[in-house]
């Protein structure tokens, strides 16, 4: 079966990065890991190809050549999945679509002309679909029915199938699964409360093919929660550490967690030591309340500051996600969440409006109580400058502009050199760097393409713009008080070069949004008519 795999194109949101992309000549921040999974799933004897239209399109040649096309995608890739679909079904071809986006909506008109619909976790329903196949069987829907798979039987993905030149990062995956229960939240949907972990030996095998394939940059261990399962992430984490020493660290690594990794000293000692120089925290919002209305109540035990103080000093760069438009939200939590992060120095602090996402507990709550604005027929899916997507307890242009003002001042490039250059004055040290082995020890010569994107930094954000003097003082200050952070603080300031860029997006897709809305009555509650819109 020669299978071609189509990875959908995303829409320009928070983490596309193209500016920054554009200066290392990298197209994508992270391959579709969903793909190269499944087509490990596959029979192996099948002929496969991967596009990921973030990176290119597809040739006539490859359409040609395909007997199968695989289509996967998450949410906010639902339009380009729906146009990859019909063309796909254009010329005669049979079409397979699975992922997060069908997995949670399997009936969205935008996979109405898919013939199999593979749902779910593919270590379930992939053989029940490859048994279709060979009984010749021309369409299909397959869903696991709340079975969870034991995801120590999942093979190493087919990252051979990737350009890797394109990518920026790579991604594995080492857990499913979360053992909170966030209202808004679709990964205890879609993946259960009960984390699944790899082994420690399969998770070494991926990043050994990786390294046999020649990578040698970051990873993203895309877990939605690396220690939802703290007792097996303390059994990998010895192991990870011991096979990038043998190897002089070749991989920074970063991923996703729940706060209260800052309450356990030891995890955070051992992720330091295997380098981990990122991790992702859901934060939400410094309002109690409305943590707590969100049911988040795991970030109302200790200080979200001392959180963030504490993470950071084991060397260890903090970012967040911050949501606005939570049920009762007191006027000014746009204001709230810029203080917030002002004070702690968060560089990449991630804000969006409240989604009711499908199927999660806030759906099925504001479902009940008719709440629900029914989407669009070109609605883009789920993204930082989307409305939302129900009917709030406050006028929605009132929320809506404030999330654009707290965006805007956050992302201002003299507030965010500010920000970022506090946080490095009190960032710690890499706590990696002490067991590289002495045959690894002297540092490699920058790449060309490094090289001159730090060139290109210091000529906007040091010669051009206004914030020459800024950046200059920022830059001495950090290399004078903390010089072991000073590559990392000069990476994350040519971060701003995306965020410029991606302030007047969201100014303007909002305003957009806010202008076709029919006039909002006073009474934040009694808003029928936005159910039309």
């Amino acid at each position: 079966m020669r299978t071609l795999f189509l990875y959908p194109e995303f829409p320009k949101t928070f983490w596309s990065y193209e500016k920054i992309l554009e200066l290392v000549n990298r197209k994508v921040l992270l391959p579709p890991l969903g793909m190269v999974t499944v087509a490990a799933l596959l029979p192996q004897h099948w002929e496969m190809k991967l596009v990921d239209r973030n990176v290119r399109e597809v040739t006539e040649a490859e359409w040609d050549w395909a007997e199968l096309v695989v289509i996967s995608g998450m949410i906010v890739q639902r339009a380009d999945m729906a146009v990859q679909i019909a063309a796909a079904k254009a010329r005669g071809l049979p079409v397979a679509v699975g992922g997060p986006f069908a997995s949670s909506t399997p009936d969205a008109p935008e996979l109405s002309l898919a013939d199999f619909k593979v749902l779910d976790e593919g270590e379930i329903t992939l053989p029940m679909f490859i048994e279709a196949i060979e009984r010749g069987e021309s369409g299909g829907r397959f869903s696991a029915n709340g079975e969870k798979p034991d995801v120590t039987s999942t093979p190493v993905p087919r990252f051979d199938l990737l350009q890797l030149d394109a990518y920026d990062s790579m991604s594995v995956q080492f857990s499913r699964g979360c053992p909170f229960q966030c209202e808004f939240c679709d990964i205890i949907v879609l993946y259960g409360r009960k984390p699944r972990t790899k082994t420690p030996e399969q998770l070494i095998a991926e990043l050994q093919y990786l390294y046999d394939l020649g990578w040698r940059r970051s990873i993203f261990l895309v877990d939605d929660n690396f220690i939802g399962n703290k007792r097996n992430a303390k059994l990998l984490l010895p192991v990870l550490k011991q096979w990038q020493m043998e190897r002089g660290y070749p991989f920074s690594l970063a991923t996703e967690a729940s706060v209260d990794l800052a309450a356990d000293e030891e995890l955070m000692q051992m992720m330091a030591e295997c380098r981990f120089d990122s991790v992702f925290l859901g934060i939400e919002t410094p309002d109690e309340a409305s943590l707590a209305t969100a049911g988040k109540l795991q970030n109302t035990r200790s200080s979200l500051e001392e959180a963030v103080d504490r993470i950071s000093s084991y060397g260890i760069r903090v970012m967040a996600g911050f949501i606005i438009g939570f049920d009762g939200e007191r006027i000014g939590a746009g204001d709230r969440i810029v203080q917030f992060v002002s004070r702690t120095g968060i560089p990449a602090a991630m804000m969006g409006m409240l989604q009711a996402l499908p199927n999660t507990g806030l759906w099925h709550r504001l479902e009940k109580e008719g709440r629900l604005i029914e989407e669009k027929a070109d609605a883009k899916g789920v993204n930082q400058t989307n409305l939302l997507n129900f009917v709030p307890t406050r006028p929605i242009r009132d929320i809506a502009n404030e999330y654009v003002d707290a965006f805007c001042r956050l992302y201002e490039p003299h507030a965010y050199i500010e920000r970022v250059t506090s946080y490095y004055l009190r960032m710690g040290l890499p706590r990696w760097q002490k067991y590289v082995p002495a045959a690894f020890g002297k540092a490699a010569l920058p790449a060309w393409c490094d090289v001159r994107a730090l060139l290109i930094v210091i000529w906007r954000q040091g010669i051009r713009r206004d914030t020459r003097f800024r950046f200059w003082r920022s830059l001495w200050r950090v290399a004078r008080r903390n010089p072991g952070v000073l590559e990392q603080f000069l990476v994350v300031l040519a971060h701003n070069e995306h965020f410029m860029e991606y302030r007047a997006v969201v100014r303007r897709e909002i305003q957009d949004q806010l202008r076709a809305l029919p006039p909002e009555p006073p009474a934040a509650l009694a808003l029928p008519t936005l159910q039309s819109a």
